[in-house]
Order: C-alpha cells, then sequence, then structure tokens
C-alpha cells in the first residue's frame, strides 16, 4: 500500500502542530519558562506546519515542500542543538546577554506581535524538565530529526 503524498504532508504538519502543542502544555504543567532558542524552535514548528499543509492542498508540487520542509527540520536540529549544548557547555554564554543575535532580534520582535507565543521568560541554560535523561531541547532535537528524515523520504522517493 502506497501512502499518498498528501497524507505524509498532513502527518508532517500535524506532527509539527503536535511538538508545539507539546511544549505550550508541558511549559504550563511544569511551569517551563520559555528562552529564545525555545521561542525561535516553536517559530520553526510553525513554519513546518505551514509548509506540510502547503503540501496536503498543493501535492503536486512535492519536488517545492519537502526541501523546504528537510531544511526548516534541519534548522530546528540546528537550534535544539545549540540549546541543547548551552545546556551542557558551564561556560557558555547565556542568551540575552551581550549584543543580541540574529535569533534574540528576531524572537524579541516576535514577542512584540505575539507575546503570549514568543515571549522570553526564561533562561536558556535552565534544565526545568527531564525524560529519561534528556532535556526537552534534546527531545525537541529527536522530534525534529525525525520530521527530517520524513521529508527527506518524501522528497526521494519514487512519484505515485
Amino acid at each position: 500500500m502506497r501512502i499518498s503524498d498528501r497524507w505524509v504532508f498532513g502527518g508532517l504538519a500535524v506532527a509539527s502542530l503536535g511538538m508545539l502543542g507539546g511544549a505550550l502544555v508541558l511549559g504550563e504543567i511544569f511551569r517551563i519558562h520559555p528562552c529564545y532558542w525555545c521561542n525561535f524552535q516553536r517559530l520553526l514548528c510553525m513554519i513546518l506546519a505551514f509548509f506540510g499543509f502547503c503540501g496536503v492542498l498543493l501535492p503536486g508540487w512535492r519536488r517545492a515542500w519537502s526541501p523546504l520542509l528537510a531544511a526548516t527540520a534541519l534548522g530546528g536540529m540546528l537550534a535544539a542543538g545549540r540549546q541543547s549544548w548551552m545546556q551542557l557547555a558551564e561556560d557558555a554564554i547565556e542568551c540575552g546577554f551581550g549584543d543580541p543575535t540574529p535569533v534574540e532580534r528576531l524572537v524579541d520582535w516576535l514577542s512584540g506581535l505575539w507575546p503570549s507565543m514568543f515571549m522570553v521568560t526564561g533562561l536558556c541554560k535552565e534544565k526545568d524538565w527531564v525524560l529519561l535523561g534528556l532535556t526537552l531541547a534534546n527531545w525537541s532535537g529527536v522530534c525534529f530529526f525525525a520530521l527530517l528524515c520524513v521529508s527527506l523520504w518524501t522528497l526521494f522517493r519514487r512519484a505515485p
């Protein structure tokens, strides 16, 4: 049985929104305060969901949506990796201190537009939630890696 491109793109969109929703729910339950990299990953989840829904609406453009999904998922992996590194490295400079990076500037701008989603209230080095030895940033990286794999599979599989 062959899975249609619409189902794959829809699954990617739903998984991305699930990541976003899961982060928001965990944040509320465990009182986790989001940092710059957390909020940047929220943005990337929204972008992934957008491209996924575009793929549902226009599945014939699979060769356009799949690379965009893969690039965004790779960006999410890198962002989660950066945050994970900051949580491990004792000499890492905390985000928000010093000259703002492009990510910090973007998140600050977004927090002015949608404060309830993008307002930074936490520190990047905090490990507020750990499951099976992995922090929320680590789990985010794992999820982004899975989305990257599915995006690449969709790109390179034979046309229906």
